[in-house]
């Protein structure tokens, strides 16, 4: 991914909210026929991604355990007009742009055959997004038939993919004045773009 400098997300925290706020990622796997994309929801478990896909999936039949894969997480992002830029109308000086933030993630993928550790992967993400869905009301694995749990049990394969390298990027329009950047905030703040007018709240702060 290119990353110029003043765009590269070096804060941990920023990383970590923005992978738990957009769980749903993007794997890219070279395979022997090529190039494979596939999409799911994939949860942080210390130095490491969890998944599930299924069983009909040709991943873990053509990826070999510790293969290396690539994890993108996509976060908010917004299409960003000149006519916001105060500096426009003086100069003329300004084009297009579009503001995002994303996270890339390199590890090796291990595929997980066993029940016990099928089982794990998908009580942690059905605990994680019933809960934050559902609270105390959340949904649990204990309420399906037991019988109809190893069905589906039995059509999944889990995976786990250790961390390896971690690139995450916030083009936020760092590289404007900041009468420019000030203004492009308040427009992220109006269009309801809330995560995006956040961080550039946050970097506001040592502009």
């Amino acid at each position: 991914m290119y990353t110029p400098d003043q765009f590269r997300e070096t804060d941990t925290a920023e990383i970590e909210a923005l992978i738990d706020r957009h769980p749903f990622a993007t794997l890219v796997a070279q395979t022997p026929e090529g190039l494979v994309a596939n999409h799911f929801p994939l949860l942080k478990d210390g130095d490491a991604l969890v998944g599930h896909i299924a069983l009909a999936n040709d991943l873990h039949r053509v990826l070999d355990d510790g293969a290396e894969v690539l994890a993108i997480f996509r976060g908010e992002d917004s299409y960003i007009s000149p006519n916001w830029y105060p500096a426009k109308a003086e100069t003329h000086k300004a084009v297009p742009t579009w503001n995002y933030q994303v996270v890339h993630i390199h590890g090796r993928i291990n595929f997980q055959h066993d029940r016990k550790a099928k089982l794990a992967i998908v009580g942690k993400l059905t605990k994680r997004h019933e809960e934050a869905v559902n609270g105390s009301g959340a949904w649990r694995m204990a309420d399906a038939p037991a019988d109809y749990m190893e069905s589906m049990l039995g059509n999944i394969v889990g995976f786990r993919i250790e961390i390896g390298r971690v690139l995450a990027k916030s083009k936020l329009n760092q590289n404007r004045a900041n009468a420019d950047f000030n203004a492009v905030a308040e427009r992220m703040a109006e269009r309801g773009k809330a995560r995006l007018a956040a961080r550039m709240t946050d970097l506001k702060k040592g502009r």
